[in-house]
């Protein structure tokens, strides 16, 4: 039974004007770390506020350990945890009332030793525990955002929803945060994670779905997406501008160039033709295409969708 079931969800606003969600379809495993990535627009927090049961689909199911979000909408909420995208939190509790409080909405019982002990783990792996009995109204930004990561580990959910949980968060959340979800989904929690940090999904997420208006068009695990695109990568500074003939296949950010090759003879031409415009290229590495490689490729290419969408779990 999949942890997540995507069914043929479909969700339009505006009389069938504008189609946020179009026929989605996959399930998540039980204990996967997934990924869904894809451009602002495409749908991702649509997807997740139906699974949260904040908007309704259109079209289509979505079930939560084989719960119905939306006839048995209670068992389901009660196996999510989700972080969201926004700072939310009530500015008249402290850090540790405000963990309890949301246990309480999920049955933990206040005050026992377990739930205690449960919050005080929480608190420490997420740095929180010198803002314990600190006002929610007093904390950064930052403190803010693991505290929403707090409240939803709170009830011990099976699957937790990480909704751009590192937006504008400084490095350290985001190692202090990342090293606790592995863990808890090493203990067998399944993951959902929806970020623009493609590094992070790459390095975490063992399959990945990308959105794109609305669709899906791609779904495999992330060593076969990136198996399935231009296997080479070549970096490198330039003052000047980039030959015409190079750009249709580069990534210009500032100074530094990156070109997708995809063997040997083509890198040999793309340096050919720097060497022949006379371009002076600095700091040249030549390695593997990362993900947000794959993303831009697929992106602005065809569907890659698995044939079987459940021989990849």
């Amino acid at each position: 039974m999949p942890a997540i079931s995507f069914q043929n969800v479909g969700k339009t606003y505006s009389g069938a004007a504008f189609k946020a969600l179009d026929d989605v379809s996959f399930d998540i495993q039980p204990g996967e770390f997934f990924g869904l990535l894809g451009p602002n627009g495409a749908g991702k927090t649509t997807l997740i506020s139906i699974l949260a049961g904040l908007a309704r689909a259109s079209s289509g199911t979505v079930k939560v350990l084989g719960h119905d979000v939306v006839s048995d909408y209670a068992a389901a909420r009660m196996s999510l945890g989700i972080v969201p995208q926004e700072l939310v939190f009530d500015p008249f509790f402290t850090v540790r009332e405000a963990l309890r409080i949301q246990g309480g909405y999920f049955g933990v019982k206040r005050g026992s030793k377990e739930s205690e002990a449960w919050i005080d783990e929480l608190l420490e792996n997420l740095g929180l525990t010198d803002k314990a009995n600190a006002n929610m109204r007093q904390l950064s930004g930052g403190m803010k955002r693991r505290v929403l990561v707090a409240q939803a580990l709170v009830h011990r959910p099976p699957v937790i929803v990480l909704d751009e949980p590192t937006a504008g968060v400084d490095v350290e959340l985001r190692q202090t945060l990342w090293q606790f979800v592995a863990r808890l989904n090493k203990e067998g929690h399944t993951v959902l994670l929806t970020t623009h940090y493609l590094e992070e999904a790459e390095a975490l997420c063992s399959r990945i779905a990308m959105l794109k208006q609305g669709r899906v068009v791609a779904l495999d695990r992330t060593s076969a997406l990136l198996a399935g695109t231009a296997s080479t990568m070549l970096r490198f500074k330039l003052d000047g501008p980039l030959p015409p003939q190079l750009a249709a296949q580069s990534r210009v950010t500032g100074r530094i160039v990156q070109v997708t090759a995809h063997d040997t003879h083509e890198v040999e031409s793309i340096l050919a033709t720097l060497r022949n415009a006379g371009c002076h290229p600095e700091d040249l590495e030549i390695g593997r295409a990362d993900l947000e490689d794959v993303f831009l490729e697929i992106m602005n290419g065809p569907p890659r969708l698995v044939s079987n969408m459940e021989s990849a779990a």
